[in-house]
């Protein structure tokens, strides 16, 4: 600002300052810019006008950042320095060097709950937010019609479980998984396909035996730390819900890795006690390095028998099933580890119940029920629930699969070549095929007749226009890993023992070799498998 119109300038501005320092403080931090000789003359206006004595300026720095300016409400957590150093950063960033802090100033605010802790900022009333979108059923809308897209596909799993374990004739343990659209109305879709309000997944729901039945028939339960040892035993008859956690934490991370993800590239986060959905015993998130931040993929849950248990009390139709080994090991039992097993069975449901607010005297009637339906061979599943996003996914994909380096062109000149790295098992395109030249019928013809040949058995892609090194550029970025040309010593013209025979050449490090035409498909198969 000018001199003339520092002074009321700043008097509004202080007027006006509204920040939190800790819980019961709040104050301003105000700067401003200009040459040394023009705030020092203009600070002393100021101070002749009243706006501030000269005993509350304190200076910090020397500036001299031209003509820009401004204010900022700030958060502390001791007094006033916090705000201070959060002020010069603010400015920093905004290419302001060397801010100064002209005032500071602190009064008492009994309301401190209305303020952002973190920056000062005044909060706006709380209000409802749905996170599921909204919509009616039918030409009419009316509260009967109301209906809700679904956050997630593992719900239909739930529900249908019953009918597909009688339907597949299934024992536990068995899994049911799915693939589908699901909707959130995201209050910040960002960083391109990571977080969007459409979205695929895909989710597997792995139904176990609850631990109790796992030691009544085994006599005990494997503890995960032994799993690694014993990955020929999978599904092993004292496997509980931690060994089939840690089970499918290490398949889920072999798989990113199998389709290029390499485990450098990701992180496993194990949720702490506090951060645990209250459904849940134990939660793994698997994180990718993204660009923009390492962030979550997948994660995998071990649900206890929340989900189904929810299903059966709303719906009123049972959702345990019978395991006849469990009932004829229970028989075996001497009378005190039947008593210690049905004890724990019985503890454990009825905390649940209690939990899902189930009235006391209902709650326990339900859980010694239920304990004695275990004795009787009865148990609602436990679950572990690994769940995708497929469009993250994807996207960690790209991000790693994206490279540039340096290649020379036709005429030996060093140009950027961008490639898409893409493991040849995921690549959209496994093979592009090209005839050296189109103007040469005899090429074209032998190039189409390759392409039909691979076809069938892969996703291949025919291109005859252009440079050869153009086609080739092209199909790098791509990410195709493969590429096939048919050129002059395929038809035999450089001599008969090269005759039938095709470049091949590889997308990352751009080496040809000669291949039979016989012996082109089953070695491309094998190399993208």
């Amino acid at each position: 600002w000018s001199r003339t119109d520092l002074a009321p300038k700043l008097r509004s501005l202080l007027q006006n300052s509204s920040t939190v320092f800790g819980e019961n403080f709040r104050g301003g931090c105000w700067m401003l810019s200009g040459s040394i000789e023009e705030e020092a003359s203009a600070l002393q206006t100021a101070i002749k006008q009243g706006v501030f004595s000269s005993s509350t300026l304190q200076r910090f720095s020397a500036m001299d950042v031209g003509n820009e300016s401004g204010s900022l409400n700030l958060g502390g957590t001791k007094g006033l320095n916090p705000a201070v150093k959060t002020a010069q950063e603010f400015y920093t960033r905004r290419g302001i060097s060397n801010p100064v802090v002209i005032v500071l100033r602190m009064e008492r605010q009994e309301n401190s709950q209305q303020f952002n802790p973190d920056n000062g900022a005044e909060l706006t009333p709380p209000r409802q937010f749905n996170l599921m979108f909204k919509t009616y059923v039918g030409p009419v809308e009316s509260e009967e019609n109301v209906a809700y897209l679904r956050p997630e596909t593992a719900q239909a799993i739930f529900a249908q479980f019953k009918t597909v374990l009688e339907v597949s004739r299934q024992k536990v343990p068995f899994g049911i998984a799915q693939i589908g659209k699901a909707f959130r109305n995201e209050i910040n879709p960002r960083n391109f396909t990571f977080r969007s309000r459409e979205f695929e997944q895909m989710e597997l729901e792995f139904f176990i035996r609850p631990d109790e039945a796992v030691e009544a028939i085994a006599a005990r339960v494997a503890s995960a730390a032994e799993i690694g040892n014993r990955k020929s035993e999978i599904g092993n008859s004292d496997w509980g819900w931690e060994a089939w956690h840690k089970y499918w934490v290490e398949q889920r991370i072999d798989w990113y890795e199998s389709i290029g993800l390499p485990r450098a590239s990701l992180e496993e986060y194990w949720q702490k006690k506090e951060e645990l959905a209250h459904y849940a015993r134990a939660t793994v998130d698997i994180l990718y390095k993204f660009p923009f931040g390492t962030q979550e993929l997948e994660g995998i849950a071990a649900r206890s028998d929340f989900d189904l248990s929810q299903h059966q009390h709303f719906s009123g139709k049972t959702m345990g099933v019978f395991d006849d080994e469990l009932k004829a090991a229970w028989m075996k039992l001497d009378e005190a580890k039947q008593k210690e097993l049905w004890q724990r069975y019985h503890d454990a449901r009825l905390k649940y119940l209690t939990q899902t607010g189930v009235p006391s005297e209902e709650a326990a009637t339900q859980a010694r029920e239920d304990a004695g339906g275990l004795a009787q061979g009865n148990y609602v599943p436990h679950v572990i629930e690994p769940s995708a996003g497929v469009d993250r996914l994807i996207l960690a994909l790209i991000c790693h699969a994206y490279s540039e380096d340096q290649a020379p062109d036709e005429k030996g000149k060093l140009e950027t070549r961008v490639v898409m790295r893409f493991h040849p098992r995921i690549a959209p395109v496994k093979a592009a095929v090209f005839p050296l030249l189109k103007n040469r019928p005899e090429l074209v013809q032998k190039a189409r007749q390759v392409r039909d040949l691979l076809r069938p058995h892969l996703t291949v892609f025919y291109d005859e226009a252009g440079a050869i090194g153009r086609r080739y550029r092209r199909q790098d970025e791509a990410g195709t890993p493969f590429g096939v040309t048919i050129d002059f010593d395929t038809l035999g013209e450089k001599g008969p023992e090269l005759k039938d025979t095709v470049t091949l050449r590889e997308r990352d490090s751009m080496k040809q070799e000669r291949v039979k035409i016989g012996d082109l498909l089953p070695l491309l198969l094998e190399k993208v498998r």
